[in-house]
């Protein structure tokens, strides 16, 4: 007769793993919630690993007997010597066997689904573009053949001087300027950084099914990530994604105008072709501001590669700094260009990566679509409103520390840099004896 033990180990590899609180890459790799790989599925299997294994690395070669203590029915023979005769187990009940089988834990509250079908489009927009005007009117037709007819541009909140030289207020003015037929649906929402934020913000207002709209070469990450996590960080009856249009880098027109490529031309000082790349209705004296700032932004001035502002137009250049471990290295944060995700490296591909964010999803990205995160407003002590600035060397990291430390300056005028004061100079002073 089965044992309950044996009900576990007979599941499916993905059941399996989801009730020990793991996570795939989508290779047959299964990680914890630290990051650490310790199983693989072969076989139909789950195939675990012992401590010596190290993340991003080959599989190190096993002994016979560590094969055996990495399964999970091993069992300690000094522990069986000293334990009692084994007793013969009922079968597990209905309820036990069901509780065997559950997903992880679901992390979003129930909502009454009041609403239909939510048309959601999340992007970078870093400058926007003719082609994001075809993205937002995919979106307005997709949503018209609903009842409710709803539909929202996310505009993601990255911002950096090579890929996203725009921040946040900026680019959406000018979008809602570029694109007036979609002004009203362009969202500035600080809270929304991310795929999962808009998925959830949609779930909390009642939706029962959500429709993304993407590039085609965006779909398949989006179908899979955000199937994936409905039912845990969200929950829809269905969830759709739609493709806005093929993009061809050597086409002309729609198909070949791209974000990269309009960074490129600010770049290179090419206004004809940056003006090419805005919708036919926008003003050339509007056309050459936003050039003249993206330029600014960019800071072209002190020096640039093309494979830093447009990896598309210099893929080779892009991969080779990557083999070289220049960029992308192993524990290093990382943003998704496309998702908005912050992860720490994992794992290092070929020519992609495994990340985990800090609340433990993991999510796989091609080098092309990744930029090395670093937080834009160093001397602020929190990152956003919930999260505080931990990042190592920063002024704001030190505001953030400082704070928690007895007898710390809290003026956030004093830091540790050349000139700076020392932090406990007031509580030093203050309980220094003084001379008669």
């Amino acid at each position: 007769m089965k044992s309950f033990f044996q009900f576990l180990t007979e599941a499916a590899p993905s059941q399996e793993a989801a009730r020990l609180g793991l996570v795939g890459d989508g290779h047959g790799g299964w990680y914890d919630r630290q990051g650490e790989f310790v199983a693989k599925t072969e076989g139909g299997k789950l195939k675990f690993y012992n401590k010596r294994q190290r993340v991003g690395g080959k599989d190190p070669a096993q002994t016979e007997k560590e094969k055996t203590i990495a399964s999970p029915g091993y069992q300690d023979p000094a522990t069986q010597q000293q334990a009692p005769a084994p007793v013969e187990q009922q079968p597990p009940a209905p309820e036990q066997q069901a509780a065997a089988q559950e997903a992880p834990p679901a992390q979003y509250l129930p909502v009454p689904k009041t609403k239909g079908t939510l048309t959601v489009a999340f992007g970078r927009f870093n400058p926007p573009t003719i082609g994001h005007q075809q993205l937002m009117d995919v979106a307005a037709q997709s949503a018209s053949q609903d009842q409710d007819g709803q539909y929202l541009i996310f505009p993601s909140r990255s911002q950096d001087k090579k890929k996203n030289p725009l921040d946040p207020d900026t680019k959406i003015a000018y979008m809602q300027k570029f694109y007036p037929q979609h002004a009203g649906n362009i969202v500035n929402d600080a809270n929304t950084k991310t795929i999962f934020d808009v998925l959830k913000m949609a779930h909390n207002n009642g939706y029962a099914g959500v429709r993304i709209i993407g590039g085609a070469d965006r779909v398949k990450e989006f179908e899979k990530l955000s199937n994936q996590y409905n039912g845990q960080l969200y929950n829809f009856d269905n969830i759709e994604v739609v493709s806005s249009g093929d993009r061809d880098p050597d086409a002309k027109g729609v198909e070949g105008m791209s974000a990269s490529r309009m960074r490129l031309a600010a770049a290179e000082g090419d206004f004809k072709t940056f003006r090419s790349g805005l919708p036919p209705e926008v003003k050339p004296a509007e056309a050459k501001e936003l050039f003249n700032i993206l330029r600014g932004s960019m800071n072209v001035k002190e020096g640039w590669d093309v494979w830093e502002v447009a990896p598309k137009f210099d893929y080779q250049n892009l991969r080779e700094n990557y083999l070289a471990e220049a960029i992308f290295r192993i524990g290093q944060l990382v943003e998704n260009l496309n998702t908005g995700l912050v992860g720490r490296i994992i794992r290092r591909g070929t020519n992609y990566l495994i990340c985990v964010t800090e609340s433990g999803q993991m999510f796989k990205s091609w080098i092309k679509d990744l930029r090395e995160y670093t937080e834009v407003k160093m001397d602020s002590p929190m990152r956003d409103s919930i999260h505080p600035n931990t990042l190592v060397g920063t002024l704001g990291a030190f505001k953030h520390f400082a704070s928690m430390t007895p007898g710390a300056i809290r003026t956030g005028k004093e830091n540790l840099q050349c000139g700076g004061r020392a932090y406990g100079i007031n509580f030093i002073n203050k309980y220094r004896k003084k001379k008669k």
